[in-house]
């Protein structure tokens, strides 16, 4: 097979991504072999390929949302034929048995392991999947148009259900990337009032375009918000957001890299706002999101790349200059 691997970390504009041949992978007993297809190039996938996450696993094959056909299964994985349409997101696995898990919140497994960290992920042209852990896709979209749903998509509706929006609500987009993109138009679905606040001109015309009640710089005051979710992984963002944000309210804060929040009055948080992270996501989220994604007909905006070009891809991810999210797709090998 081929593959996009990292083996030292290194700023995108050195292209540190190497294209490799290795040998075509075989599952576990309880793991599934995609031949993917597409996958989206996430910020994530940039944090770790550049060493702003710190390696977990070297060399990795980075991407965590991947689109393929099953090729082949170990001999106890259930659930899957040869030929089903399947997606990988970053949750490769979770323990299963600790508190967490049981009570449906595997997202903080402390022995959750992910993919393109801990695992190889979808740079590649086949990638080995735990066959529980491996998403069913609705009837859609294509394969490329699906692949940033399994990511940017299942992790933005987790942060407006993090935010506690209620239908109809007042929310603050704090960031405009993939990620908010598509939450925007799942926050217009549950008819709330969506006030989105990025430096990016063309970021806010999009926004204007999906229905966004008003664009703006990040410091300019949005109307009082019941909820607010922050994508920019910087924390004077998160002070931003806290500023428009009505009694009671949560800033939830989707970033699994944050350089710091700084200093700021108590004022900000008193009357019961709260600020909560946004960590991972579990199974049900994705079900649920992939499902209502498909019936609420929510759309991706995508620049496509061959796999040989992923290092391009994740440059222009890096320099700010990609028209909608980068897909790698793949022709087999």
């Amino acid at each position: 097979m081929h593959a996009l691997r990292s083996s030292t970390p290194g700023a995108a504009v050195s292209r540190p991504l190497e294209l490799v041949e290795l040998p075509d992978p075989v599952p576990g007993p309880d793991e599934i072999v995609l031949r993917v297809t597409a996958c989206a190039v996430c910020r994530t996938d940039l944090q770790i390929i550049e060493g702003d996450l710190a390696a977990r696993r070297l060399p990795i094959i980075p991407g965590h949302q991947a689109i393929g056909a099953v090729e082949r299964l170990g001999s106890r994985a259930t659930g899957w034929t040869e030929g089903d349409r399947a997606g990988v997101g970053w949750l490769a696995s979770a323990c299963g048995h600790c508190g967490f898990c049981r009570s449906g919140r595997e997202n903080l497994c402390r022995a959750a392991t992910f993919t393109g960290w801990d695992r190889d992920g979808g740079f590649a042209t086949r990638v080995v999947v735990p066959a529980d852990f491996a998403l069913h896709l609705p009837e859609g979209p294509s394969d490329p148009a699906a692949a940033p749903l399994l990511c940017g998509g299942v992790i933005g509706f987790r942060a407006l259900k993090v935010s506690g929006i209620e239908p109809g609500g007042r929310l603050g987009l704090y960031g405009f990337g993939a990620s908010a993109h598509l939450a925007l138009q799942v926050a217009r679905h549950w008819g709330c009032e969506v006030h989105v606040r990025t430096r990016s001109r063309r970021a806010q015309a999009v926004a204007t375009s999906l229905g966004a009640a008003s664009v703006g710089p990040y410091e300019e005051p949005a109307p009082a918000l019941d909820a607010a979710v922050t994508f920019a992984p910087v924390g004077e963002v998160v002070i931003a957001a806290l500023k428009s944000l009505e009694r009671g309210g949560t800033v939830a804060v989707n970033a699994i890299h944050l350089d710091h929040i700084p200093d700021f009055s108590y004022d900000l948080l008193w009357s019961e706002r709260g600020i909560r992270s946004v960590a991972n996501y579990t199974r049900d989220d994705a079900r649920e999101f992939l499902e209502l994604a498909a019936s609420a007909g929510i759309e991706t905006s995508i620049q496509t790349f061959p796999l040989e070009a992923g290092g391009e891809a994740v440059a222009q991810l890096a320099a700010g200059e990609l028209e909608g999210t980068a897909v790698l797709v793949t022709t087999g090998g």
